[in-house]
């Protein structure tokens, strides 16, 4: 499956140290598990929260979802040795907090050289620093597969308020995903911090679709519902990309580079999106059936 065709409308943080809400996310309807051993576990218990990420990722049983670990920074006591058990361990996806640069992407992938192939870097874009060189880390490294959006450190690092419109992060928001999409990386909103309020959270992730996530993540299994419904592609959408992929591969059309389709512009770059619409809302629908 493309990296960017699988489903990743919610992505849910659990404590790893904390057994049996791993556990339970094993039977979740989220579509990426991030066990957390960085803002998440204090101080004391970094230890046995990575040796507790090491065993869910080697126990398995998580299905379809995919599977993520997020390391602390390699800034940190513990970065290095976290970074050394998910190279060991090898899960989907190693989310690394606070990159600033190119240079520190390049700094987590050197630390998982020896991690399996298939175990992407995902890199939290949550510094000030990050935003005026977002271009440089998405082509920082051949394993990096995807931006993840930290506002909260954002926020912290600007000094901004976090108002339920979010209007001082959308320079943020848009840049992050322009460069994710300009190289093929996977993209993901920042977290809900309001747990109760699920009006907002539905506005919120409204505004990430619109803004061009792929989905969202998230803090607590009630945003599941809502943020998995928004980020589905909705049918009417799914039907039409399945009629401008079905118009440009008909022999007629072969060589041309804009159509109507159903009465609407279609060209060539639209084809290309409707295919991974289209690669999207099969792979949910497989995944709803199991």
């Amino acid at each position: 499956m493309l990296q960017t065709s699988r489903p990743r409308r919610s992505a849910l943080y659990m404590p790893a140290s904390n057994a049996r809400a791993v556990d339970k996310a094993r039977g979740l309807a989220v579509d990426v598990v991030i066990l957390d051993i960085e803002d998440a576990v204090l101080p004391d218990q970094k230890a046995t929260a990575r040796d507790a990420a090491a065993v869910a990722v080697s126990a398995g049983g998580f299905g379809r979802r995919e599977l993520a670990i997020r390391v602390n920074g390699l800034d940190t006591p513990w970065g290095e040795d976290d970074l050394a058990m998910a190279a060991r361990v090898g899960p989907d996806v190693v989310l690394a907090p606070k990159v600033r640069s190119a240079a520190d992407v390049q700094a987590y992938a050197g630390a998982l050289a020896s991690a399996p192939e298939r175990t992407r870097l995902w890199v939290m874009i949550e510094t000030v620093q990050s935003i005026f060189d977002l271009n440089a880390i998405a082509t920082a490294a051949p394993r990096l597969g995807g931006f993840v959006m930290g506002i909260n450190d954002l926020a912290r690092e600007m000094g901004a308020r976090q108002t339920p419109e979010r209007t001082p992060f959308f320079a943020a928001l848009a840049l992050a995903v322009t460069a994710a999409r300009a190289h093929g990386l996977v993209v993901l909103d920042g977290v809900h911090n309001e747990i109760d309020d699920l009006e907002a959270l539905e506005t919120v992730c409204r505004q990430g679709l619109d803004f061009g996530f792929d989905g969202k993540t998230l803090i607590h299994p009630s945003h599941l519902d809502i943020c998995n419904r928004v980020f589905t592609p909705a049918p009417a959408d799914v039907e039409w990309a399945r009629a401008v992929i079905a118009a440009f591969d008909a022999p007629e059309n072969v060589g041309k580079g804009a159509l109507r389709v159903e009465g609407r512009l279609a060209e060539r770059l639209h084809r290309d999106q409707a295919r991974g619409l289209v690669a999207v809302a099969d792979a949910i629908a497989l995944a709803e059936r199991d």
